[in-house]
């Protein structure tokens, strides 16, 4: 039953020719039982028209519509009475109500099958004494179904173009949700660039300072030069760790080593982190005012990743003999860090229309990671020397 269902779909005309040939056999049929009929001729080529309007009212549906309307007119003049291939009419009305055409075609279906049957009983009134309200009655009677068969193909086409919006709609929401996926993917990915650069950045940074400084005294001290490469070797177990738990992120499967996922840096780093880079031989001094308490894990996360970002751009730049201090506010609502050093300061590209300085992207990922928390970021030159870096982090984020 199905085949012979997705036969019938798949060949619409070939089924509209079969029933065209039956119209026209039960026309012939009907034609012959009635030797009378005056011209004959007439009612045979009309029976052939109707039966051409049937088998091809889907291919050309406005034009089989004018077809039958001329065929109905042509009826009328030439006097031949309605017989059963007018059945055609019927379901032309139905095809054009039914087609995504112009609408012209539907309104004139419409009209034309709500006259054909006042028309028809003017032409053949009914045989015998018949009153007024009965002939109007009889006429009302014989204008439905031309009705009907406009609803139904009316109906038909609105709920095909209900459901081919539905399938519009369904397909924009899955290239919608496509591009928010592509979207999703590629912060994500710049959310791991921007952590890579920062443990690479400030560790590498470190064992460099650490192994330059090992190298001159290694003959003169070599007690310092040892303390240097412990040094070296507690940051770049630091630097993997953190390089093993970002690449963790991105793995998939069951296989996966125990305590790769380790807790973010926060706020409470940030002493460590001065106290790492004080070994490193830079001078940095650390000040904490308000009343310190739990933020939010992006806000920790940020004001880590700047201070981290800022003391290695300081040690980059600042040139030698530089000093650095970090503060930190805590305010009711958002907590405050300012980072200085007295150094030769950063080239101007570094801090200038975004922070692009075509050999890293810090400044780019401090403001980005700013934003993502709904915070400000101010980062140039200081009065007097130097570089400073302030931020405003908000608790909340920005609606």
């Amino acid at each position: 039953m199905q085949r012979l269902y997705d036969f019938i779909r798949s060949h619409p005309t070939g089924v509209d020719v079969f029933w065209a040939v039956v119209l026209l056999g039960f026309s012939g049929l009907w034609i012959g039982s009635m030797p009378a009929l005056e011209p004959a001729v007439g009612y045979v080529a009309v029976a052939v028209l109707f039966s051409l309007v049937v088998a091809l009212r889907r291919r050309a549906p406005e034009r089989m519509l004018l077809l039958a309307v001329a065929l109905g007119l042509v009826q009328l003049v030439f006097d031949i009475e309605t017989f059963m291939a007018d059945f055609a009419m019927l379901v032309v009305i139905f095809t054009v109500a039914a087609h995504d055409g112009p609408r012209w075609a539907s309104r004139l279906a419409l009209v034309g099958g709500l006259c054909a049957a006042p028309l028809s009983q003017l032409r053949w009134p009914l045989e015998g004494t018949v009153s007024v309200p009965a002939q109007v009655f009889f006429t009302v009677i014989m204008a439905v179904p031309f009705a009907l068969a406009w609803v139904l193909g009316d109906s038909l086409r609105t709920r095909r173009a209900y459901f081919a919006q539905l399938e519009e709609k369904a397909s924009r929401l899955e290239r919608e949700r496509e591009a928010q996926a592509k979207v999703a993917v590629a912060a994500e990915r710049a959310r791991i660039a921007r952590e890579l650069h920062d443990v690479v950045a400030h560790n590498v940074s470190v064992m460099v300072v650490q192994a330059d400084g090992a190298a001159y005294v290694m003959d003169t001290s070599p007690e310092t030069a040892k303390q240097a490469l412990e040094t070296i070797s507690t940051t770049g177990r630091q630097a993997l760790a953190e390089m093993r738990r970002l690449l963790g992120i991105l793995r998939t499967g069951e296989h996966r080593e125990a305590g790769e996922y380790v807790p973010q840096p926060d706020v409470e780093q940030i002493e460590e982190l001065v106290e790492q880079v004080r070994g490193a031989g830079l001078t940095v001094d650390l000040t904490v005012e308000g009343t310190p308490r739990e933020l939010p894990t992006g806000v920790g996360l940020t004001a880590y990743r700047i201070v981290q970002e800022a003391l290695t751009n300081t040690r980059k730049h600042g040139g030698p003999d530089v000093g650095a201090s970090v503060r930190l506010v805590y305010f009711d609502d958002g907590l405050g860090l300012l980072v200085e050093d007295d150094g030769r300061g950063a080239p101007q590209e570094m801090y200038e229309d975004g922070g692009a300085d075509g050999r890293g992207h810090g400044l780019i990922g401090m403001r980005e990671r700013v934003g993502m928390v709904g915070g400000t970021l101010d980062a140039g030159p200081r009065p007097g020397g130097g570089f400073r870096i302030s931020a405003l982090l908000p608790l909340k984020p920005a609606h």
